[in-house]
């Protein structure tokens, strides 16, 4: 049995996904029964919220494996060390964290290289069998301007020209569905997971309206515009090094890793195939 949170979320639900088409027996977390989509065969379904560990155990009976999202902005709020005492109890032995390429890019940021790098090191020292993943941009961050497409066929965005190596969350899920099975080369690795090429997001807009089949105008907002949009959803510091990260990354954010096509035997997919996918939440 292996136990996925955060399994309605962009990795989740292809992460759920793929380890039922591989004939897994998992477990789908998620913290409200209304968000969870159809399970496919051999999944089955329960809630449980990461701020309470004690609300975790009935998934982690008799499991193997345990997929951990780190939760993004709320990982504040969570014990990871008593999230891991409470999935060791159920007979958890491995478990795959889903942290972000921020820890070490950004060591600095209280909401990436602080929290993350507490879950991580938590991770690390829990006896477990381990692997961390550490994506960078997610392609699915796009999302964001499926309303404004929607209705006006208009993306918006700073940094217009500054590209960034965003991966696919469905490469991020595969990778970490290989490793949830124990295949050889995961325990104690960390992989650094990113797309085959730099995009900007004039780019990344004109891929989406590629797939549309329809015009979309790109409109390039101030750091100060983008920013008073993200504090409507994310916390000040969150705001502060997404903004950074978009508009003067590192040279190792820059960097594209080999890591999804070393563990998947295949190249990363580019922007265009998540958009390509993903068009209906845009049309």
């Amino acid at each position: 049995m292996i136990v996925i949170t955060g399994a309605t979320g962009n990795v989740g639900t292809p992460l759920v996904r793929a380890l039922a088409a591989a004939g897994e027996r998992l477990t789908a977390v998620s913290r409200g029964v209304s968000r969870v989509p159809e399970l496919p065969a051999g999944a089955r379904h329960t809630t449980a919220d990461l701020t309470r560990p004690e609300s975790l155990r009935p998934a982690c009976e008799g499991a193997e494996a345990l997929f951990l999202h780190d939760t993004g902005a709320g990982a504040r709020q969570v014990d990871p060390a008593a999230v891991l005492d409470v999935a060791k109890a159920g007979g958890v032995r491995r478990v795959v964290l889903l942290s972000s390429q921020g820890v070490v890019t950004r060591p600095h940021s209280a909401s990436h290289g602080g929290t993350g790098r507490t879950m991580e090191e938590t991770v690390r020292d829990s006896g477990m069998e381990w692997t961390i993943l550490r994506p960078g941009g997610f392609a699915s961050n796009a999302y964001a301007w499926a309303d404004s497409v929607r209705a006006d066929r208009v993306v918006a965005a700073p940094f217009a020209d500054v590209g960034l190596p965003v991966v696919d969350p469905l490469d991020i899920a595969e990778v970490a569905a290989a490793a949830l099975r124990g295949d050889d080369g995961h325990d104690g690795v960390i992989h650094e997971l990113t797309g085959p090429a730099l995009t900007t997001p004039r780019e990344r807009a004109a891929a989406i309206a590629e797939a549309l089949g329809e015009p979309v105008r790109f409109v390039e907002q101030t750091p100060e515009e983008a920013g008073a949009q993200m504090r409507a959803f994310m916390p000040e510091d969150v705001v502060e090094t997404t903004l950074a990260i978009l508009g003067r990354p590192t040279p190792a954010e820059l960097r594209v890793s080999p890591d999804v096509a070393r563990v998947l035997g295949r190249p990363p997919h580019p922007f265009s195939a998540w958009a390509a996918r993903s068009v209906e939440a845009f049309r």
